[in-house]
């Protein structure tokens, strides 16, 4: 039988990871443009923060968003590095990204960034969402897409898709379309 600390260590372990999973799904939301997905991991009165490209409530982001997105081809949002500090059914976070965008041919430039997102949760219901997000732009990188690099490194893997026709929702039955892909 564990003690009441261990106890409590085991909970705090268990929203750190739940946490975790809600700041992944985000990076699949985005990427895979499921913005049915997107709206889950918000509460409805949260606010998203993108400084002058975008701050307001989430129902506006998550309109606002299809427009933006549409001038690129592909993006990626890695999550690399993610502390949480949870007090009861509150959390906070900082999460390391870097993000690729690739924007539409011809002509076509890569932008890829490191970043942060300073992240408020709330748990509401026993569920943890995103109550704020906003983020912190660290390093920026533009050049131009050489497409014979893509051609030469994987010439026998199919692309990735910017949406529901993407492999992943064929091979990854679990995965599904407004889904909580990896969040409880």
């Amino acid at each position: 039988m564990p003690t009441e600390a261990e106890y409590r260590r085991l909970l705090a372990a268990a929203d750190k990871i739940e946490l975790r999973a809600l700041v992944e799904s985000y990076s699949r939301a985005i990427d895979r443009r499921d913005f049915a997905l997107l709206r889950t991991l918000y509460h409805e009165d949260a606010h998203e923060d993108h400084g002058g490209m975008f701050s307001g409530p989430i129902a506006a982001y998550i309109d606002w968003l299809p427009g933006v997105l549409a001038k690129n081809e592909a993006t990626a949002h890695y999550v690399v590095n993610a502390l949480f500090e949870v007090d009861g059914d509150r959390a906070e976070g900082e999460t390391y990204k870097i993000n690729y965008h690739r924007s539409l041919p011809p002509n076509s430039i890569e932008t890829i960034t490191g970043s942060r997102s300073h992240d408020r949760f709330e748990r509401r219901n026993g569920v943890w969402k995103f109550s704020y997000r906003g983020i912190v732009l660290d390093w920026s990188t533009v050049r131009p897409v050489d497409p014979g690099a893509y051609a030469q490194f994987a010439a026998s893997s199919p692309p990735g898709r910017p949406d529901e026709t993407d492999l992943s929702y064929r091979r990854l039955s679990l995965f599904m379309r407004g889904g909580r892909s990896g969040v409880t």
